[in-house]
């Protein structure tokens, strides 16, 4: 399990494609790498049906905050719900994020900046001045409006709002 100082850690459930997943976000993220791979053992197969060697937990780190992949069957699937914000400086890199995440997922299944990964986790990427021009009471309206337009987030467009 999960070593360090980080007292929670987020665990993702997977069907089978916990390795896969954990390998793809940390291409896409700076300073990232898969920390830790457990196995399922022989042991308790007729309760866990995988097979002997395959991960079974992934312990990765995505800019330096640690998650934990689990190949835990078929049995729960991601939802909207549940997501990951990742806040960005400039257009380029919401261009960048939007780009790798989406990546064999659906950038057009939600709006106002969330999309869809190739495994169904969905990500809101964020300009970070976002918090700030809706925190703007005069602006809040305007903001929000350009903001429900959109599905990949325009900071220019936001601003001039």
């Amino acid at each position: 399990m999960q070593s360090g100082s980080q007292k929670i850690v987020p665990c993702l459930w997977f069907d089978d494609q916990a390795e896969d997943a954990a390998k793809f976000y940390i291409s896409i993220f700076p300073d990232s790498k898969v920390k830790k791979v457990a196995r399922y053992p022989q042991a308790g197969r007729e309760v866990h049906g995988r097979p002997p060697g395959s991960a079974m937990t992934v312990e990765f780190e995505l800019n330096g905050q640690t998650f934990t992949a689990l190949n835990g069957g078929p049995h729960f699937r991601f939802n909207e719900a549940v997501s990951l914000q990742v806040f960005c400086q400039s257009q380029e890199e919401i261009d960048d994020y939007w780009e790798k995440l989406s990546d064999g997922g659906d950038e057009n299944a939600q709006m106002c900046g969330w999309l869809k990964d190739k495994y169904g986790f969905s990500w809101q990427i964020v300009p970070a001045v976002l918090g700030e021009l809706m925190g703007d009471a005069a602006r809040a309206e305007r903001v929000m409006a350009v903001l429900l337009k959109m599905k990949k987030l325009d900071i220019e467009k936001l601003e001039a709002a």
